[in-house]
């Protein structure tokens, strides 16, 4: 199975490592066409104004869009999460894909980060790794919380869109990838 990394600014690299350890072919994702050949995509913790202006820049908001109405699985983590987000708390949403409100780092800033186990229901216990992560504010009916930390949501479903408010890919942990690629399949 092809499946996709957003490769515009981020962390990519490590998802397509991620997807490779569970058996996947990973593309690295940067035009409408790489993003056609895909089963499914990760959206890459980084800086998430610079992902969507770079997404805007290289055509592929209105594709992205397209494919997860389609019922294309994606998974997004920090940044990744941000970008999928109906609502920004202070800020313009990009694809407005998963009905949830957020907060830009609220976890607090890079010197700030940090790991903590978090049980994912379906998963087990996963190693998140924090960095600038954003806070869940609000999910909306039909959006499944598979976890929590300190009371808030860290990792939500709503159909085939998977996010975390962490980094999985940073720890070297596959199952949640091993989950959005169970969604394609």
């Amino acid at each position: 199975m092809k499946a996709g990394v957003l490769a515009l600014q981020g962390d990519f690299r490590e998802h397509a490592e991620m997807l490779a350890a569970c058996g996947a072919t990973p593309v690295l994702v940067r035009t409408p066409e790489e993003l056609a050949s895909v089963g499914s995509l990760c959206i890459p913790g980084g800086e998430s104004t610079t992902i969507g202006k770079l997404a805007a820049a290289h055509g592929l908001v209105e594709p992205i869009r397209r494919r997860a109405a389609e019922g294309m699985p994606i998974f997004g983590t920090c940044a990744g999460m941000i970008v999928m987000a109906t609502e920004i708390d202070g800020g313009a949403p990009l694809l407005e894909l998963l009905d949830i409100a957020v907060q830009r780092n609220a976890y607090g800033r890079q010197v700030d980060s940090f790991e903590a186990d978090v049980d994912v229901r379906g998963v087990g216990a996963v190693r998140a790794v924090f960095i600038r992560a954003p806070r869940i504010l609000r999910v909306a009916p039909g959006v499944d919380v598979l976890a929590r930390y300190a009371g808030a949501p860290v990792v939500v479903l709503q159909g085939s869109l998977l996010a975390a408010s962490f980094h999985p890919e940073m720890a070297g942990d596959p199952r949640l990838h091993e989950r959005l690629l169970a969604l394609a399949r």
